[in-house]
């Protein structure tokens, strides 16, 4: 699983989830949910940039594969990270013209996927965690956790 610079696509990763405890407020969740379920994604947005992060939001985890030898020059690794956004097809509505999106069965949401390239630094420890948010224009922001694992 050597990275060069022939081998530019993301790598096949699996993706695991970790929730962390809800707090006993959670302001409008409800409401939007119910009333406005289109503008939900856009309303995690605003208050994740108002609030900052917050409790009970996921977090995406999953272990990167590494030499020796990239372990101690460092790498860096091309990873795709799934998202929650915006249908592209609909543009969130749920519905083209009047039938249901095909594309997100009438939610208005999709999985989008988001290539990024993590540089890993020279020297990294085995086990040593990375911890970042990924965020896109169309879709809400997601933590990340990477673990490094030498082979």
């Amino acid at each position: 699983m050597s990275r060069d610079s022939h081998h530019e696509g993301p790598l096949p990763v699996t993706w695991d989830s970790i929730r962390t405890a809800l707090p006993a407020h959670d302001c409008f969740a409800d409401e939007i949910a119910i009333d406005f379920p289109s503008v939900h994604p856009l309303v995690e947005r605003v208050r994740d940039a108002f609030l900052g992060e917050r409790p009970g939001v996921d977090t995406l985890t999953t272990d990167i594969l590494l030499s020796r030898r990239e372990a101690l020059t460092g790498a860096v690794v091309p990873l795709e990270v799934p998202m929650r956004g915006t249908c592209p097809l609909c543009g969130g509505r749920g519905e083209v013209w009047t039938e249901p999106c095909v594309s997100c069965r009438g939610t208005g949401d999709a999985l989008l996927h988001r290539r990024i390239r993590l540089t890993v630094p020279p020297g990294v420890a085995d086990g040593a965690c990375f911890r970042f948010r990924v965020t896109s224009p169309n879709a809400a922001t997601v933590r990340v956790q990477v673990t490094i694992k030498r082979f």
